[in-house]
């Protein structure tokens, strides 16, 4: 299924019914009283939450959402129906903005979760409302109310515990493969990731926490460069980061300054992101000059009081002490207490 994240979708609640003119036509009574009925309200928007969609796909090919307007009103007192309210079903981690002023009117995260977007129109009321002692016929009703309507912006932002990221072709790919049964495309070309894939990771004690694997990211992104904000708006929702850095590299490519360009990045796009929790990853231990290159860079982390977890996607060198270290920071507790 193709991965949609973003969506723009004009939705409009139902038109409220009108009401009805009409009179009594009994036998003997020649001039009977109005007896026009009301109007049904019209459908409302409703937005819920489904845990088994993953994409906002269905939403674009179907820009244009209507609920359905309310019955009109009949003789002999006969109110009509109420209109049927349209359902839009999301994933979890959608947030509804408001197209044109950029207005939040939900964030939704867990299954089940329903909101009222839109409301239907109130429908109209039949003359029989109208008799009073001085017009008792009336010849009048009132018609029914519009709906709300909005052009809406649906962002998908996906829920998981840990986020990867890091320059294109650093082994995030290969690193969720190892540690989950996803199976992302894995080649040795930038952005091979074109759309974030999610990861579940099964710890002891039957425990389990969600890993997303967010498409390289390079200088710019807070701009859009590259895969740009696109997927930087992911990493929003994880509780702890894996910043993936790649040694192997080197001398031809600076670790250090990737390192630091993708804080930048991440400190343009959103302050709050920057001070989330990091792990800083340094993958492909398995190839010797990365153990070399390893000893190079190391005084710079140590000196900023950061702890480096070298790993190998390849041979599984060093992952169980990085997720003891993953499952210590998403539990607050130390790894011997998940033992």
């Amino acid at each position: 299924m193709q991965f949609i994240d973003e969506v723009k979708i004009h939705a409009q609640a139902g038109h409220g019914g009108a009401g009805c003119v009409s009179f009594r036509r009994e036998k003997f009574i020649p001039f009977g009283g109005p007896n026009g009925g009301d109007g049904g309200k019209g459908g409302d928007v409703v937005i819920e939450v489904s845990g088994n969609i993953s994409t906002l796909l269905d939403l674009r090919q179907r820009p244009h959402q209507k609920a359905k307007r309310g019955s009109h009103g009949m003789g002999k007192d006969r109110h009509g129906a109420k209109g049927d309210d349209l359902c839009i079903t999301v994933p979890p981690g959608t947030v509804v903005k408001d197209a044109e002023t950029d207005e939040i009117l939900a964030d939704l995260t867990e299954p089940g979760q329903k909101v009222v977007l839109l409301h239907g129109g109130r429908g109209g009321q039949g003359n029989a409302r109208f008799a009073t002692s001085t017009n008792k016929a009336p010849k009048f009703a009132q018609p029914g109310e519009p709906g709300e309507e909005r052009t809406l912006r649906l962002e998908l932002k996906l829920l998981a515990d840990v986020g990867l990221f890091g320059f294109p072709s650093v082994g995030k790919s290969s690193f969720i493969t190892k540690i989950s049964a996803a199976r992302p495309k894995i080649a040795d070309y930038p952005f091979t990731t074109l759309t974030p894939n999610l990861g579940v990771v099964d710890y002891k004690n039957f425990r389990s926490f969600v890993v997303a694997d967010i498409p390289g990211l390079i200088e710019g992104a807070h701009q859009g460069a590259g895969l740009g904000y696109r997927f930087l708006k992911h990493v929003e929702r994880n509780r702890l980061l894996l910043h993936i850095i790649d040694l192997s590299l080197m001398p031809d490519r600076d670790p250090i300054h990737d390192y630091e360009s993708l804080n930048r990045e991440l400190l343009l796009f959103d302050e709050e992101l920057a001070k989330k929790p990091q792990i800083v990853v340094v993958n492909k231990i398995d190839l010797p000059h990365v153990r070399e290159n390893l000893d190079e860079i190391a005084p710079y982390f140590v000196a900023k009081g950061i702890k480096l977890f070298p790993i190998s996607s390849v041979t599984g060198e060093g992952i169980p002490t990085l997720l003891d270290e993953i499952a210590g920071r998403l539990w607050g507790e130390s790894s011997d207490g998940a033992d």
